[in-house]
């Protein structure tokens, strides 16, 4: 499976100029399976006001971007809730316009989000095309436990906004992540900068043995492919099965 990483600038609370450049950022682009775009792709992380009247929007630009490709994309938007709630919530938006979606668990509560949003807490875990994806957001990248294969994903997605001076633990934490569950693990940061920080990218594929299979030059635009071999993994897994021989532990809320 081809998996392009799309590494991007995000203007602040302005859903309809971020639409419009990722469209052309995109017609540039060859073909892929899968498009991972940043966290809250649309307005910016925590821009208030905006992110509550463009959800239908930036929902839509997925599902024609998916269907257009004949490929999933998968993005985060802030979004309210049938209850009134926001929430921080990973698409993942398949060609024929069906979706699911994971609700970011681990909120930042540093930057205010557990007073803005409420946290999600379903693991979610999807298919496509043979590979099965865990869906996690950002912060959730600092806690490995609701991470932990439980020999149920290949692959982990991981969509962030996270700011540079930070950017050494997301490089780490992302390799830590495949070498801990055997699996791959895809990393899309975003660039540019926002009225709290500054964000250098660093998006990578990273596979089961540590290794970078593509990656997004620091602080530019730009679109990574990388391939991920499911026989190769499962052969590794088999040949060192490490994963044998983990902890067994009940997530709290599953």
């Amino acid at each position: 499976m081809k998996v392009a990483i799309v590494q991007h600038d995000i203007v602040w609370a302005q859903p309809t100029e971020n639409l419009r450049h990722l469209s052309q950022l995109l017609d540039r682009q060859s073909e892929a399976d899968l498009y991972v775009l940043a966290e809250t792709f649309t307005t910016g992380f925590m821009a208030k006001g905006n992110e509550t009247t463009d959800i239908s929007h930036g929902l839509t630009w997925l599902q024609q971007q998916a269907k257009e490709k004949d490929a999933v994309f998968a993005a985060s938007i802030a979004t309210k809730d049938e209850d009134g709630s926001l929430r921080n919530r990973l698409f993942f938006v398949r060609p024929d316009g069906t979706y699911d979606y994971y609700d970011k668990h681990h909120l930042f509560s540093y930057a205010g989000e557990t007073d803005a949003y409420v946290a999600g807490q379903e693991r979610v875990i999807v298919e496509w095309r043979g590979i099965r994806f865990l869906l996690q957001v950002c912060y959730d990248l600092r806690f490995p436990v609701f991470s932990r294969i439980c020999l149920d994903y290949d692959a982990v997605i991981y969509v962030a906004n996270w700011p540079t001076p930070r950017i050494d633990v997301w490089q780490t934490l992302l390799k830590a992540r495949a070498l801990e569950n055997q699996c791959f693990v895809i990393g899309v940061n975003r660039i540019g900068e926002d009225p709290a920080c500054t964000y250098s990218g660093a998006s990578a594929i990273i596979d089961a043995y540590g290794k970078t299979i593509a990656h997004c030059n620091d602080h530019e635009e730009g679109i990574a492919i990388g391939e991920l071999n499911i026989a190769q993994l499962l052969r590794f897994r088999e040949k060192f099965p490490v994963l044998q021989d983990a902890d067994d532990f009940i997530l709290k809320n599953q």
